[in-house]
């Protein structure tokens, strides 16, 4: 079972039909929003903009790009 709430001056506000006691151990993880994908999605975008020009058997060869193995 699990609920949302929201924090409210660094305390973690749960809805009041939770009905759980004082002390009850919870785990808490942040609800990423769509802004917030947007921002990583565009952050990847810039890095892979910064790339130099990647030959065109890089996915093929990858191994002899990185490691220095003989091409296949």
């Amino acid at each position: 079972m699990s609920y949302t709430g929201t924090i409210e001056g660094g305390v973690v506000k749960l809805p009041p039909e939770t009905g759980w006691a004082d002390g009850t151990k919870v785990r808490v993880e942040p609800i990423e929003s769509k802004e917030d994908r947007r921002s990583l999605v565009e952050k990847l975008r810039a890095i892979a903009r910064s790339m130099p020009e990647m030959p065109s058997d890089w996915a093929e060869q990858h191994d002899h790009y990185i490691h220095g193995t003989s091409k296949r």
